[in-house]
This record gives structure tokens, C-alpha cells and sequence, in this order.
């Protein structure tokens, strides 16, 4: 994606979440859902702008403002021959990532992620004993619900049509049994950092408490290994976990993924580059790409 987007003027200036957290994303939701559905037509400005109602002016601005890419660049990441692009030896990237390890200066992940995995006990209880603390908070992407533990972010999770409670218990009902307190004072600094590229610093790592079955612990970890600019596919985690027949298994534990963002599942592709299924929507996983691209370009361009 980088190489074919590298020809493009890029603003990137500094993340902004609106204060209303479903204006800016809901009016970009529709403007990526329009492009995505007509991407092979090459739609213009124009007719983007006269779908949402806005002006040209306005959706220019808006689309740069959130991603830091214009819609015309925001269109060439969504072909097929940049999703391939970004599959290019995906094995390799997975390879070179193992052989560094997880030491010293390597990088899990452009967040600078610390994790640790709760034992299989500790997951089979259900989350008895654990106290999670939960809030609401503004994202690039919508609103997001976080949840935490005193060990470290347990969950993370997107709002849509403003149904707070359909996704906070999409991610309580893994962790049945713990209790759960609304703390948005709790998980306001964890928002703040993870949607901050600014923020993202390897000596203040952030840190992830990953509660599953070992397979999709596993699996999880593996996801933490996927650059920003770079995918993988099912059949590369299935082979990196040491079970290459396990693809089917593999999505499952990407479509269980409780710490949406920070664990890339969204970087996950099918073989032929195609986008496949996310938990959260396919247009919310096209929209992190294009913001991504943005920020790595504007990265390289600073």
C-alpha cells in the first residue's frame, strides 16, 4: 500500500476525535461504505459528495482531516491490487518477526504492546474473581468501549447505531463471571493512548492482559506480530502456531479477538487479498486500513 500511495500529498498534522464521538466517523462510515461498494468504478469526488450530501469542499476536508489521505488515496488502498500489495510474503514478515523475538527493542506492534496471558485456569472460571473496569470514549473509528483489569486493557470493543449496551456485553459475555464497574476515569488515560499515535512510545508500553483458551492466546500473539503496513493470512498464523491445518480455527479465535485495534485482526486477510469477515464490520476494518495508510505515510513524510 505504501508503494502505490507514495506519490500522494499527505497532511498528516495531529489525530482528531470529534467531541460528539459519532459525527465525524458516521458521516466517514458512509462516505467508505459508498467507495467500497463502487470502488471498481473509480467514483469521482463529486458523486462520493453528492451520495452523503455534502459539498466536495466538505468531504475533502473531513476525509483529510480524519485519516490524513485524501478520498481519491483512501479509494487505490481499497483495490485488490493493494490488499495483495500488502500480503506481499506475509510469511516472511511473520518469519522475520520470530527471529527478532520479543526482547530488547523489537517491536510486537506500532502501539508498543506489552502482554501477558491469563492462565487457563483464570479463563475457564469465567472471569470470577477479576474486577473489570469499563467506559465509553470517543475513537477514530466511532465510539469504543474499553475494559481493563488492574493487570492491563482486557477488552476493546465499537459502538454502533449509539447500542452501548449490545457492545458492552459483546465483550462481558466472554468474562461471565467477573464484576464489572463503569470507570470511565479508569480507561479515559488507556483511549487516549491508543488512538494517539503520538502517544505510541516503546519505554511506555502499552499493556494487554489477553484472557482465552491457549489456542487463541496463541493466535492472538501472533496478530501482535503483524507490521502497520503489512497483512497475513489464516493459513500464516495456522502455520506460525506449529498447526498449519487449523485455518478454520485460526478465524475463529481472530473473530473472538476481545482487545479489537491494538490485536490487528483487522490486518488479516484471505489469501487472495480479499478483506474476508471482521467482528466489527467490514467497512469499520476497511476504514482502520485507510487510516493506517495514513498515518504511516504521514510518519514517513514527517
Amino acid at each position: 500500500m505504501l508503494n502505490i500511495l507514495r506519490d500522494i500529498t499527505i497532511e498528516p498534522g495531529a489525530i482528531t476525535v470529534p467531541d460528539e464521538p459519532h459525527s465525524d466517523y458516521e458521516r466517514v462510515r458512509r462516505i467508505i461504505a459508498f467507495i467500497s461498494e463502487r470502488w471498481r468504478d473509480q467514483p469521482s469526488l463529486e458523486a462520493i459528495a453528492d451520495h452523503v450530501g455534502l459539498s466536495t469542499t466538505h468531504v475533502h476536508h473531513l476525509f483529510r482531516r480524519w485519516a490524513g489521505l485524501s478520498p481519491k488515496a483512501f479509494l487505490q488502498a481499497l483495490t485488490l491490487d493493494n490488499a495483495k500489495a500488502l500480503l506481499s510474503d506475509s510469511a516472511s514478515v511473520l518469519d522475520a518477526t520470530y527471529e527478532v523475538g520479543l526482547s530488547g527493542p523489537a517491536r510486537l506492534h506500532d502501539l508498543f504492546v506489552t502482554h501477558e496471558a491469563m492462565t487457563p485456569g483464570d479463563y475457564k472460571a469465567g472471569g470470577s474473581g477479576l474486577t473489570m473496569r469499563f467506559g465509553f470514549h470517543p475513537s477514530p473509528f466511532g465510539e469504543a468501549v474499553l475494559i481493563a483489569t488492574d493487570r492491563g486493557l482486557a477488552g476493546l470493543g465499537f459502538v454502533d447505531n449509539g447500542d452501548r449496551q449490545a457492545a458492552l456485553s459483546d465483550l462481558t459475555r466472554r468474562w461471565p463471571k467477573a464484576e464489572y464497574v463503569e470507570d470511565e476515569a479508569a480507561t479515559a488515560p488507556l483511549a487516549r493512548r491508543i488512538f494517539n499515535p503520538s502517544q505510541w512510545q516503546a519505554e511506555q508500553p502499552l499493556r494487554v492482559v489477553l484472557i482465552g483458551t491457549d489456542f487463541e492466546v496463541r493466535v492472538w500473539q501472533t496478530l501482535l506480530r503483524i507490521p502497520r503496513d503489512r497483512a497475513t493470512t489464516y493459513s500464516d498464523i495456522a502455520r506460525h502456531i506449529g498447526n498449519p491445518s487449523a485455518c478454520r480455527a485460526v478465524g475463529a479465535a481472530v473473530g473472538k479477538n476481545p482487545v479489537s485495534f491494538v490485536v490487528p485482526c483487522h490486518r488479516v486477510l484471505g489469501r487472495s487479498g480479499a478483506l474476508t469477515g471482521y467482528h466489527w464490520g467490514l467497512t469499520r476494518k476497511q476504514a482502520i486500513l485507510g487510516w493506517e495508510a495514513g498515518k504511516a505515510l504521514g510518519g514517513a513524510a514527517a
